[in-house]
């Protein structure tokens, strides 16, 4: 039987492509479930914005999590990337284990207040101590909504839960304790920031090292009332930028458009530019006491500081110190993994 032809569809616009000739809906993912005007979806959108732009392939990035309901959103990007759901407050043992067995891969971590501040705590601060090249998510909203609403461990001292209590326990500032650490790359921002946060992202994923952002993404069921420090108002009426945020990648022409003397230039590893604009507030995000000095007397202040609170560019990262192979683990022949006789002879003479 002869088919007849079928009649071609009319042209119609064609999507925008990046430079990898990939279109925004490539970086997209499975539709949230989450409820209607969550931080974390805000958070979600400016992550497929920022990996767009930079035209990171999906393919060579492992997005990983713990349980909440942050660590469901690495399922609502990067459709086309690696993934892992870790059990509660373990992302960062196997991102390390990831970042060891494939040192080509991108890596994202999408983390909660509880996964992280709580249970997660003590796996946290070894992540940053070590280093490991990755991006670190915190999606802070100050409870915990899986589970109606507690107060997590990052709540403010007075706040108030939704029903009436207060909360009488000193809060963890993720982001000092990152930075006293040793942590290379901090940010804070707010969900509802989205320029802020897009160049934040951008930066750290340029970042050769752990990065570090802490983004407060009100939970709308649970802490977004009056006498709530995590909510979508008290936040914006007590953001007080530390600077405004520039990032020009590597691949686009780097232009002047600002008066000399009122920017800071920060070159990142692939030859980015992070470009902060100098708010009325002297401060200098290079010196580890300033940050952590900056964000105890914001604390006791009752502001909402954000932007890049620390960077360190020379820091070596987990990868340089431990000589780990460029060549992905599983890609090594049996003559490079498997150790000789010889050589477990040789230490088992040395255990005698």
């Amino acid at each position: 039987m002869v088919q007849s032809p079928t009649t071609p569809k009319a042209p119609g616009p064609q999507p925008s492509t990046n430079r990898v000739g990939l279109t925004l809906s490539d970086y997209k993912g499975a539709p949230s479930t989450l409820c209607d005007g969550c931080g974390h979806d805000a958070i979600t959108s400016q992550i497929i914005k920022a990996y767009y732009e930079l035209g990171i392939e999906p393919h060579t990035v492992a997005k990983l999590s713990g349980i909440g309901c942050s660590s469901k959103t690495p399922a609502y990007f990067l459709n086309r990337a690696h993934g892992f759901n870790s059990v509660h407050g373990r992302m960062p043992s196997v991102a390390t284990g990831a970042n060891m067995a494939n040192t080509t891969l991108s890596i994202i971590g999408v983390s909660g207040d509880g996964d992280t501040a709580s249970i997660g705590l003590g796996q946290f601060c070894h992540l940053v101590r070590r280093n490991v090249p990755m991006i670190y998510i915190i999606e802070n909203n100050g409870v915990y909504g899986l589970t109606k609403g507690q107060f997590s461990a990052t709540a403010d001292v007075g706040s108030k839960a939704k029903s009436g209590v207060s909360n009488e326990f000193v809060p963890i500032d993720l982001c000092g304790l990152a930075i006293e650490l040793g942590c290379g790359f901090v940010g804070r921002s707010f969900a509802g920031d989205p320029k802020q946060l897009s160049a934040l992202i951008k930066a750290a994923a340029s970042h050769n090292g752990t990065a570090v952002i802490d983004v407060i993404s009100p939970c709308v069921t649970f802490n977004n009332h009056e006498g709530s420090t995590k909510s979508y108002k008290y936040a914006k009426e007590m953001e007080t930028p530390l600077h405004e945020l520039g990032f020009i990648p590597f691949f686009e022409q780097i232009t002047v458009d600002y008066d000399p003397g009122t920017v800071q230039d920060v070159e990142m590893h692939d030859g980015s530019h992070l470009r902060l604009k100098k708010t009325d507030r002297d401060y200098d995000f290079r010196d580890r006491m300033t940050a952590v000095q900056t964000i105890n007397t914001a604390a006791r202040e009752h502001q909402f500081l954000t932007g890049l609170l620390y960077i360190d560019e020379k820091k070596p990262n987990f990868v340089e110190m431990m000589h780990v192979s460029e060549q992905p683990l599983a890609t090594l022949p049996e003559s490079v993994t498997r150790p000789p006789k010889s050589a477990l002879e040789k230490i088992m003479q040395e255990l005698m």
